[in-house]
């Protein structure tokens, strides 16, 4: 592996730590907005890190895997959170 490829995984596993620490968020809360946000991070950490890891093995079509995620997690995001006011911010 090249100098480059260590810096991407190594910067993909830093992404890994920060879903990780995200996670109590998600869990604790305390509101359904916390929660939401939550959530979106970690699906935004989790297209980054599909995309380094692609970057890291020269593997351009895994980027295409990333875009179809991202659009699927801001989805996600607008559903949650259209259920979310018509419920009234209770789940």
């Amino acid at each position: 592996m090249t100098f480059i490829a260590d810096v991407l995984l190594l910067t993909a596993a830093a992404f890994v730590l920060i879903s990780l620490a995200v996670v109590y968020r998600l869990v604790r809360g305390p509101t359904m907005q916390d929660r939401v946000i939550a959530v979106n991070v970690i699906g935004s950490n989790i297209v980054v890190i599909i995309a380094l890891i692609a970057a890291a093995n020269d593997d351009p079509s895994a980027l295409d895997i990333a875009i179809v995620y991202a659009l699927l997690n801001f989805l996600m995001s607008i559903a949650i959170s259209k259920f979310t006011v018509e419920r009234g911010g209770v789940l």
